[in-house]
């Protein structure tokens, strides 16, 4: 059957340059992409491959300098940066490897941030409660980020990252800071976090294990994304 459901990330003919002294070098190579909602998509590549470029650019963060990019269906590679600053703080959710939570709030305040940063009307207790309890954290709502593991801390930067209900979420090496077996563990939530919340996630990395999950799996390497 035909997939007729809308691309919530469109890339078409995207090409991102950058310059290395006097030399011109290929971040992105004429890059087509389309994923859908609930789409879990795994990249993977080596270190300069393109990877980064590609998520920044999902994500807003890197303007491409030829081709268009779509984000449900509004082109955001013309965006001003206050446009691509809104569209992040409420469509846009992102897991970084270091997991960059704020040490001095505790584990609710750094669930609860991206709501205060966009002046959002849902920065409700409960829906915090909800996140932190799905996550496997509601005991520790009130404990700070030096008080918890690595893999609890990642646990709390997905929470940090549905808190806005986002449409897309964007995972840099989200297991790069984990043993193998917190590693796993963050990843069967976050395939959990795709089938229940509709989700659409993109992660990138270097480990073959990761690029298994997920249904849509690409390799990037010298700009050119592959379909695996």
């Amino acid at each position: 059957m035909t997939n007729t459901q809308s691309p919530v990330i469109k890339f078409d003919n995207v090409s991102k340059y950058y310059a290395a002294g006097t030399a011109r070098v290929t971040a992105l190579a004429g890059v087509h992409l389309e994923l859908t909602e609930g789409d879990f998509a795994t990249i993977m590549g080596p270190s300069g491959g393109g990877k980064t470029t590609l998520l920044n650019c999902i994500g807003g963060l890197d303007t491409p300098d030829t081709g268009d990019i779509f984000l449900n269906d509004r082109l955001i590679s013309k965006m001003s940066d206050r446009e691509l600053t809104e569209l992040r703080r409420k469509e846009i959710g992102f897991v970084f490897q270091f997991f960059n939570l704020m040490p001095t709030l505790t584990i609710f305040e750094n669930v609860e941030l991206p709501l205060l940063l966009s002046h959002s009307t849902k920065s409700q207790g409960n829906r915090i409660d909800t996140l932190l309890d799905y996550v496997g954290l509601i005991d520790r709502a009130h404990s700070f980020p030096a008080e918890l593991s690595g893999g609890e801390m990642q646990r709390v930067a997905i929470a940090r990252a549905l808190v806005h209900q986002p449409a897309i979420i964007l995972a840099d090496e989200p297991t790069g800071n984990l043993d193998s077996e917190n590693g796993l563990k963050i990843l069967e939530l976050m395939k959990q976090v795709c089938v229940e919340f509709q989700t659409t996630l993109v992660v990138v990395t270097h480990n073959p294990q990761i690029a298994t999950y997920g249904n849509r799996h690409f390799e990037i390497r010298d700009g050119k994304l592959t379909t695996q």
